[in-house]
């Protein structure tokens, strides 16, 4: 396991951070998580200093344990707030967003496994706020296209779901309950509803580039046509170890590559995470 982050990897903090703070006092006063902190993200200063923010919805436990994530796990997680999506809504028109990403945990403990909530969260967004764009990144729902529809009825125009790694490391890296094979046909879904579908993977835990390539391939076969290419930092000791540290030039190798296939939106860099300037990258 490499023993310290590359140069290129170092995380600048912004000379001004008035909007930092302004993000952070706004998510507080709407009580609201986000993915920035709870996944420890290496951009959260940079996005928080522009502006920008990925709210996390459902709570701030997660009932899956994969071993490349810093959210906190638990069998029984709080109910969800039912004023979330309010608070939601309300904190994006404060932020003055023009795109907002929402994701949440899994919630393998509701009986919709959160897509209701997912629903009304999008439904609040688009009666305070209609000239946002939302894009979700979501659980996979237990692989059930019914409850994929209940959030795609909500008119969101992105959907992602991340793939998270190759489907040979899935087994070692992601919790049992899930499957890349699952993953690919929620895409696939989301794709064939007319919603752009958006996948991400995380680099450096062991698989080859050929391997990269192959699920960018079944990624793009399944209908996907927005992708990210992130380095993976491990949260802890006790979470999947690096096995090594990509080099900027091979992400934009297989960013490249991914390009090549005919994807529409590329983002491949090493600090790169599923909705690093989501803005920017997502054409729809």
């Amino acid at each position: 396991m490499p023993r310290r982050l590359p140069d290129w990897f170092k995380v600048r903090l912004p000379a001004d951070d008035g909007e930092l703070k302004r993000v952070a006092a706004l998510l507080r006063r709407h009580r609201l998580a986000t993915v920035c902190t709870s996944a420890r993200c290496p951009n959260l200063a940079e996005c928080w200093a522009c502006g920008t923010a990925t709210i996390m919805i459902l709570g701030r436990e997660c009932t899956r344990n994969c071993r490349f994530c810093a959210v906190s796990t638990s069998a029984h997680p709080a109910p969800p707030d039912p004023a979330e999506p309010e608070h939601v809504a309300q904190a994006i028109r404060s932020l003055g967003l023009r795109y907002a990403v929402l994701t949440s945990v899994t919630r393998d403990d509701l009986l919709d496994h959160g897509a209701g909530h997912y629903a009304a969260t999008v439904s609040s967004i688009r009666g305070l706020c209609p000239d946002v764009t939302v894009e979700l990144l979501i659980p996979d729902l237990a692989g059930r296209a019914d409850l994929l529809q209940v959030i795609l009825e909500a008119h969101p125009h992105v959907v992602g779901h991340n793939l998270e790694t190759v489907r040979r490391l899935t087994p070692l890296v992601r919790d049992a309950r899930t499957s890349y094979d699952r993953s690919l046909t929620l895409l696939s879904l989301v794709a064939r509803s007319g919603t752009p579908a958006k996948t991400s993977l995380l680099l450096g835990l062991g698989e080859t580039d050929d391997e990269v390539r192959e699920a960018l391939r079944e990624a793009f076969d399944a209908g996907v046509r927005h992708v990210a290419l992130g380095q993976y930092l491990a949260p802890s000791t006790s979470h999947a170890p690096v096995a090594r540290y990509l080099a900027p030039e091979e992400f934009t190798s297989l960013g490249d590559y991914a390009r090549s296939l005919g994807y529409h939106s590329v983002a491949s860099a090493p600090k790169v995470r599923s909705s690093y300037r989501a803005e920017e990258f997502v054409t729809i």
